[in-house]
């Protein structure tokens, strides 16, 4: 069954918001350069982003939000945003970025299992070789020419597997909790919530630095382009796709943060990194290909 206008634009917002993903770890970068640590950058990502999205729900006049919806929305401003945060730069700092960038990207597999539990989803054949190419591909661009030190260098400590597993998981369930309020709130009236709660989440842990202009230029960018407008894409996306079939066009990400970089800073894919990057693009492809095995659309509504 080929995809409807719906689902391809769907497909579009989706791939919009992979690559303004991918420009997180540009950017990330660039206030590490300026003397910023890890939690500090999540920790004003999440309080730029929460600012930004205030003055979108003042202007659109979307505040309202059900109270009986409200610990759900904590819930997820504290495991989605803080979390997830803190459990991605906890396994940069014991095992990498390469080995937090694999097991990051387990979440379409997540997303598959819980989408299936909660949802309803259906795991055509088509799909299930989608999500297992996902993750080789993802694998190949993450560990590319340099990441394979990781695995002689013994950084795959238990440790690191488990805060890399439920920074994967945490990240899955954005794709559960958007199938099920996005059909009643805006990303916005989602998120001006979220963040803040993120963000005071992570804040006893964050220890702050003065900063240079280059610095905020990075955090604000980060903030506009990878928080506020990836997010706004993302949701436009999940309205129209199912959560398992989004999860894994989002894997997309890693491809542009690998081209960003070599760009950027001539770092080098390496072939295992570039059949790495085919592979997600097949099976994003796959995923297209494998048309409306259920009619997308946000469960509550």
């Amino acid at each position: 069954m080929k995809p409807t206008r719906e689902s391809r634009a769907g497909y579009a917002y989706v791939l919009l918001a992979a690559t303004l993903w991918g420009m997180i770890g540009p950017l990330a970068l660039l206030a590490f350069q300026q003397g910023l640590e890890p939690l500090e950058v999540a920790f004003w990502r999440a309080t730029l982003g929460a600012l930004l999205f205030m003055v979108h729900v003042s202007i659109c006049g979307q505040w309202r939000i059900q109270r009986p919806d409200l610990p759900a929305f904590f819930f997820f401003g504290l495991v989605c945003v803080g979390v997830f945060y803190g459990a991605f730069q906890k396994t940069v700092e014991l095992g990498g970025a390469s080995v937090a960038a694999v097991l990051l990207y387990t979440a379409p597999v997540w997303v598959a299992l819980l989408a299936r539990i909660f949802l309803g989803e259906a795991l055509g054949r088509l799909k299930l070789l989608a999500v297992g190419m996902t993750l080789l591909g993802v694998l190949g661009v993450s560990l590319g020419p340099d990441g394979l030190t990781a695995l002689r260098d013994g950084l795959w400590s238990p440790a690191a597997v488990g805060y890399g597993l439920l920074s994967g998981l945490t990240y899955a369930l954005y794709y559960i909790f958007g199938k099920r309020y996005l059909g009643k709130y805006s990303a916005a009236s989602v998120m001006v919530i979220a963040l803040p709660v993120g963000a005071l989440a992570l804040y006893p842990f964050v220890d702050f630095h003065e900063k240079t202009l280059v610095a905020w230029i990075a955090l604000a960018a980060l903030a506009l382009v990878s928080t506020y407008g990836a997010f706004l894409a993302y949701c436009a996306g999940l309205r129209r796709l199912e959560a398992t079939r989004a999860s894994v066009v989002a894997t997309f990400e890693p491809v542009v943060a690998a081209l960003v970089a070599f760009v950027w800073w001539d770092e080098r894919m390496g072939y295992l990194g570039i059949l790495g990057a085919t592979l997600i693009i097949i099976s994003v492809l796959l995923m297209v290909r494998a048309g409306n095995e259920s009619r997308p659309g946000c469960v509550s509504r």
